[in-house]
């Protein structure tokens, strides 16, 4: 069934590739991309495959022979065997990687296998993520294991079908093949299994890949591979602009300055769409170097991400970003720095007092009003357009960071409140949002201080005395937000479940009373209010998922996995197609979690007894212990 598949390779006709034949980790000047061959895996088998995203490529699956179409789509997908047409290639990138220049990065575990033709003429991207070592590998394997696999193919999914543009995933093959990870960085490797992800896009080019260019960093000294190659520079963004934004080549064709700023302000506007659409379903994308991002406005990578559960501003899904830099409130100022950088990299072909205007021009401006228009349909507000409603959100997110509110099930609610609604369905409401907040035993876990005291006033000490030395450890807001979580934890010992409760309706009346009021502003001019409220709910719930990929959904799934079941990775990827909808058949999740599970897991809470729990709830305790690096 994959013979249907036809490529058409016009990225390695229109960039350059390099000559070398040597398939190992080395520099790559003067090149986009290298040739490579993917490495075998012993026994490759379908964890799971996306029907959608394969009917991309014209693929259907045969209903009739389910198990021969999993077993030839487990052997080309896993890269044992090449595709016709198809022709391996490695893409060569650079990137800031927490604000600092890392020199050459690029595919050093994806391969591009090349570009197919769609059933309607679009062209699409298809990639092995874990296929092997190629030029870009460093030292690393290009190998990519079970647990980060399952939810990069997962996630690229749910986020297609929550309406954010987002790579693709079509299949995820695993083996009897091993590699040893430290999953923890702390010195207890544990070998686990090689997997590949089948990865789909209209291109996977990046910010990074127009890095290439440059001179050396002052502050890292590291340069890109390409340095004084402008010829690439300008094949570059031949190929990128008349491939991918078409109708500012044909509107620009014969001023080359013109056409690169359209498309810059084009991208630049797409990315604030991108992070704003992000914000408002509690995305947070952990690593936003500049390598990871889109040159066509996608969620690109999907490593150490993770989605909101209890709503906090400063939230940090990656355990591996101690400065908070990828917090979920930076990521719109983030996002703006790397495209600071991307203007950076096209000089001279774009004079960079051109880029710095655009984008502060545009993307401040195009962030605020995505943001809001997305955050009035997520409450409903579909008549009327007020600058009160700005201060009306606000107000909401403060409600949910005081009460420690669930973020998705918080929005889910809302759209079951009744403007009309007497006291006791009122108290019957507040009831309902009061149970997606957080308990005292969360709150706990959620403030517990993280630095031994000793070590705390160490570090208080060198603050103090020697400051240039504690730039080395740590900084003031770490520290700022340690001795917050110190006071927060003291108060919480004297908290009990009936003052928190008693607390949180209080904050819950007060916003709700706000939303009333609003809505009731919404209907002045309506002739038929029923009508309107109908309207009103269908609105909010085609904006407010019920189901998103929460950590410890996913951490199931991979442990079942690991186990030798895939029911559960098909059974959530099934969920996660109608995030809005209640799933008939999926109204309980498997809570039993090992103590080394695979997005790597913290301890002790593995030896309970699981209950089961419906997929749209708020997280368990034990999920809370879950770490991703």
């Amino acid at each position: 069934w994959l013979s249907a598949l036809r490529f058409d390779n016009l990225a390695l006709r229109s960039l350059p590739v390099d000559a070398s034949e040597d398939g190992g980790p080395r520099a790559v000047p003067g090149a986009c991309f290298s040739r490579v061959r993917p490495s075998p895996l012993q026994n490759p088998r379908l964890v799971a495959m996306s029907l959608p995203a394969l009917a991309l490529l014209g693929l259907e699956a045969p209903a009739a022979e389910r198990e021969a179409a999993e077993a030839e789509a487990a052997l080309y997908f896993s890269g044992n065997r090449l595709l016709a047409g198809s022709e391996p290639a490695a893409h060569c990138y650079c990137g800031h990687q927490f604000g600092s220049f890392a020199g050459q990065l690029g595919d050093g575990a994806a391969m591009y296998l090349g570009e197919v033709l769609g059933p309607r003429g679009e062209r699409w991207e298809i990639q092995l993520k874990g296929a092997g070592l190629t030029p870009f590998s460093r030292q690393a394997d290009g190998r990519k294991v079970l647990r980060s696999s399952i939810r990069e193919f997962l996630c690229s999914e749910a986020m297609f079908h929550l309406g954010i543009p987002t790579t693709r995933a079509g299949t995820c093959v695993t083996s009897d093949s091993k590699v040893v990870r430290d999953i923890f960085y702390d010195g207890n490797p544990k070998s686990e299994r090689c997997t590949v992800v089948l990865r789909i896009a209209s291109t996977f080019i990046r910010f990074g890949s127009f890095e290439i260019f440059k001179p050396p960093d002052e502050y890292t000294g590291r340069k890109g591979p390409s340095v004084n190659r402008n010829d690439i520079r300008i094949q570059m963004l031949d190929y990128v602009i008349s491939t991918f934004y078409p109708e500012i080549q044909e509107a620009y064709s014969d001023n080359s300055i013109q056409r690169n700023a359209a498309f810059f302000k084009e991208i630049t506007k797409r990315t604030a769409r991108l992070v704003a659409e992000w914000q408002c379903v509690g995305f947070c994308h952990g690593v936003l170097n500049t390598d990871n991002m889109s040159i066509v406005g996608l969620t690109i990578d999907y490593g150490p991400f993770g989605f909101m559960d209890r709503y906090d501003p400063e939230h940090i899904c990656n355990g591996s970003d101690n400065t908070g830099r990828y917090a979920y409130n930076k990521q719109p100022e983030i996002c703006k720095w790397n495209l600071g950088k991307l203007a950076e990299a096209l000089v001279p072909e774009l004079p960079l007092e051109i880029s710095e205007l655009i984008l502060e021009e545009e993307y401040d401006a195009e962030f605020e009003k995505h943001y809001l228009q997305k955050m009035r349909k997520k409450l409903g507000l579909i008549q009327l357009e007020l600058e009160e409603d700005s201060k009306l959100v606000s107000e909401l997110l403060e409600t949910m960071h005081l009460t420690g509110g669930d973020f998705t099930n918080i929005f889910y609610l809302l759209s079951s409140f009744s403007v009309d609604s007497d006291p006791s369905e009122l108290e019957d409401f507040l009831e309902k949002l009061t149970s997606q907040c957080a308990s005292v035993e969360e709150l706990k876990v959620a403030f517990k201080p993280q630095m031994d005291p000793r070590q705390l006033s160490m570090m208080l000490m060198l603050a103090q005395s020697n400051p240039q030395l504690f730039a080395l450890f740590g900084t003031k807001a770490n520290i700022n937000k340690e001795l917050e979580r110190i006071e927060q934890f003291s108060k919480l010992q004297q908290l009990t479940a009936a003052d928190l409760l008693s607390r949180n309706k209080r904050h819950w009346k007060e916003w709700l009373e706000k939303y009333r009021v609003r809505l009731q502003k919404e209907t002045e001019n309506v002739s038929d209010a029923d009508a309107w409220n109908t309207d009103r709910v269908k609105v909010m719930n085609s904006n407010n998922p019920k189901y998103i990929l929460r950590n410890y959904i996913a951490q199931n799934a991979i442990e079942a996995a690991e186990n030798g079941d895939f029911s559960e990775v098909r059974n959530v990827l099934k969920l996660l197609e109608n995030p809005f909808q209640e799933a008939e058949g999926f109204r309980e999740v498997k809570e039993d979690a090992e103590e080394e599970g695979a997005t790597a897991t913290a301890a002790a809470c593995a030896q309970e007894t699981r209950s089961r729990l419906p997929y749209c709830s708020k997280p368990p305790l034990w999920a809370s212990e879950l770490c991703v690096t």
